[in-house]
């Protein structure tokens, strides 16, 4: 190579290297820590759920995707530094970031909700969430009297633009696209689980994006009340049987493994018949296992009396 060539590579590429070392990080996208990040966050390939459904998520949070003749709907954004990742997947299956018009929420904890701020910068989008879940997401932290509020390092980047709220039952429409919400409070108070048509080949199924209905909390919360909070368990205990009547061929859920997701892409990639997502009875069961750990937490706090203040 011609050394006069030669040091005017040198020369730009070590100003290009500079320049990216000097651009300042995201905020939007600036990784979160905590004891699961790092493994919730590990890169997962794309792929189609069944007909214009699609999983654009990483290993350990959901996130869905699902098409129509006027853009995009995505389901979660899951942790900051899951933005950039989740982007990568929806190109990857041919589709433009920019065309996402639509992004919904299932709960405003920052392992859910932490990259909507990011994907609605990078796309345009409307978000839409549940009245309590709009409210947090403009706050850029759980409400007050979310059971995991007491939790440190609790936030996510705020949302910087119009959060339209959904009513439970509300159809939003995208094209041919119609999701439905269904207020599931319980794991938030805004919690909300979406429903959605699919079809292929000529078959149309159901699908659930389920939200989380597990009884975790920070220390001292109680979902039977106390001085500072309503009993709230018989509000929960209703949420865990919307979502096991709901009409559910296939179910995910916004942690994957709750939903066994990867072994059903396994037992699919295998082929295994039938479609191993295709289990009309998941709703239920997953119900079922969440009404039983909710059962052994309130027994557990009707044992133990709410301290007196």
């Amino acid at each position: 190579m011609d050394l006069r060539l030669a040091a005017v590579l040198v020369l730009v590429l070590g100003g290009w290297t500079c320049a990216a070392a000097a651009r300042p990080p995201d905020p939007l996208t600036r990784p979160l820590r905590c004891e699961q990040c790092e493994k919730w966050n590990e890169p997962a390939a794309p792929f189609r759920i069944y007909g214009n459904s699609y999983y654009v998520g990483v290993r350990g949070l959901s996130s869905v995707l699902v098409a129509s003749s006027q853009g995009l709907v995505l389901l979660d954004a899951d942790l900051p530094q899951s933005a950039p990742l989740i982007e990568a997947n929806v190109r990857a299956l041919g589709f433009r970031v920019q065309d996402i018009r639509l992004i919904l929420n299932s709960h405003t904890h920052f392992d859910h909700a932490g990259g909507i701020a990011a994907l609605q910068r990078d796309s345009g989008a409307q978000v839409a969430a549940s009245p309590r879940g709009a409210e947090a997401l403009r706050l850029g932290h759980p409400v007050a009297d979310d059971p995991q509020a007491g939790f440190a390092d609790n936030g996510f980047p705020a949302l910087n633009a119009p959060v339209r709220t959904v009513r439970d039952g509300e159809v939003l429409k995208l094209g041919e696209v119609e999701i439905t919400a269904h207020l599931t409070p319980g794991h938030t108070p805004g919690s909300t689980t979406w429903t959605w048509r699919s079809c292929e080949d000529n078959r149309c199924l159901d699908l659930v994006y389920a939200d989380s209905l597990n009884s975790i909390s920070a220390p001292g919360f109680r979902y039977t009340g106390d001085v500072d909070h309503p009993d709230v368990s018989q509000r929960f205990r209703a949420s865990i049987d919307a979502v096991a009547a709901l009409p559910c061929d296939i179910l995910i859920t916004v942690h994957p493994g709750l939903g066994h997701l990867w072994e059903k892409l396994e037992a699919r990639r295998k082929g295994v018949k039938p479609d191993p997502f295709i289990a009309p009875e998941a709703c239920r069961a997953y119900a079922d296992g969440m009404r039983t750990m909710l059962d052994a937490r309130l027994a557990a706090e009707r044992a133990e009396p709410a301290p007196a203040r």
